[in-house]
């Protein structure tokens, strides 16, 4: 369908991160937390040959989110959208880029007919950034439709709230169970740093921002990046399935991102 804009998440969870967004004329893959393998082996699996791709954009330097972007933008020559401080902090696990586009964290990209916002986050990395999606027509004019990608984000902003809010998709971060954070295996200095204003998002936190975001065009909402420690699928669905309720949202699909498991295509 022309100007329809689809998505999988191939990974989400602290072992690695990819998301894979594609238009009619577009396909770019999300950060790159797994190997070039891997990420090979997940695409295929959603149907999408490697060397189709047309670019790679990294949101922040941590390793399960570039681990295998040096490795795939050399192996396909791919554009790797990136901004300063993360190229700095995180060359020396990139290595060499096929091809670097530097870009400033709030500025708009456009990637042949795929529209892409970018904005600042809170996470204890040099310059993080949450992303929104659209499908470009041929004016450049947009066909309305809008995905937001925000994981990793120790808290919510008013920024954050202002650029999901129109979103009709929606990734978002429900990482761990205060409960289960607050008596598990993890250290205490841990602990704190997920928790942490730079940190993650609890489910409660999750579920806050996504009731401040909520509107009745708001068709998918994955819950991504869950720890396999500190959370389970059923408490974070609760919490989400909560907040959609109190925003009369009973058709809104809900889909969980999983760690070992790529993620539906999900076309809007």
């Amino acid at each position: 369908m022309k100007n329809a804009i689809r998505f999988s998440v191939l990974a989400s969870g602290s072992g690695g991160n990819a998301c894979y967004v594609e238009t009619e004329n577009t396909r770019i893959i999300v950060d790159a937390g797994l190997s070039c393998s891997e990420i090979e082996r997940r695409l295929e699996l959603i149907g999408v040959q490697p060397e189709s791709l047309d670019a790679l954009i990294i949101t922040h330097e941590h390793g399960d989110h570039i681990r295998g972007a040096g490795p795939l933008s050399r192996r396909y020559d791919l554009p790797v959208y990136i901004n300063r401080k993360t190229f700095k902090k995180g060359l020396k696990m990139l290595g060499n880029l096929a091809r670097p586009v530097i870009f400033q964290t709030g500025q708009s990209l456009a990637i042949r007919d795929l529209g892409v916002e970018t904005f600042t986050k809170c996470h204890d990395a040099s310059d993080p950034f949450g992303l929104v999606f659209t499908a470009l027509g041929g004016s450049s004019n947009s066909n309305g439709t809008r995905i937001g990608l925000v994981t990793d984000l120790g808290r919510s902003t008013r920024l954050v709230e202002d650029r999901l809010k129109g979103c009709h998709a929606l990734i978002i971060e429900f990482n761990y169970d205060q409960e289960m954070l607050d008596n598990g295996p993890y250290p205490l200095d841990l602990q704190r740093r997920i928790k942490g204003q730079d940190g993650h998002l609890s489910n409660e936190q999750a579920g806050d921002l996504l009731r401040a975001v909520a509107h009745d065009d708001l068709r998918v909402v994955v819950l991504a990046h869950l720890s396999e420690t500190n959370n389970e699928p059923d408490k974070a669905c609760q919490e989400a399935e909560k907040a959609l309720a109190k925003c009369g949202l009973d058709n809104t699909r809900l889909l969980i991102s999983k760690q070992d498991k790529t993620g539906p295509m999900v076309e809007l």
